[in-house]
């Protein structure tokens, strides 16, 4: 039981495009650290971040279409496509054969929900909820 619990547990690099000075992996940290399934994060540059994960709560996968969706841009080279489809695959392969593929879009839904709730926008409405319907 404890190898196949080991197998379950990834350590993958996501990397972002080099266009710019814009530091991608400190905003990936923000985003995703308190995403269910992350076990550790690390910028290892300011183009790439290492993350932890349990792919039974969380994959790969979902992780870079939250951070593509909230504005940050991967390495999209030939040899890191091949490599995010090659794990895209294989994660998606094993949640098949442990029949746990349909409860991911929770953890999805929770890394926007996080974002949307630390970010400052005007999206807010101050007045009290018995107001909100008659103004």
């Amino acid at each position: 039981m404890e190898g196949q619990e080991r197998e379950l547990i990834k350590t993958r690099e996501i990397l972002f495009s080099r266009i710019g000075d814009h530091d991608y992996a400190h905003e990936a940290c923000q985003i995703l650290q308190s995403a269910q399934g992350i076990q550790s994060l690390e910028r290892l540059h300011e183009a790439a971040v290492a993350v932890v994960y349990d792919i039974r709560l969380i994959t790969l996968r979902i992780m870079e279409q939250a951070l593509f969706e909230l504005g940050l841009h991967l390495d999209n080279s030939l040899l890191h496509k091949i490599k995010r489809s090659l794990y895209y695959y294989t994660e998606e392969t094993q949640l098949i054969n442990l029949g746990l593929h349909d409860h991911l879009n929770a953890s999805t839904l929770e890394v926007f929900i996080n974002r949307y709730l630390h970010t400052q926008h005007g999206c807010r409405d101050t007045r009290p909820r018995h107001l909100r319907k008659y103004l």
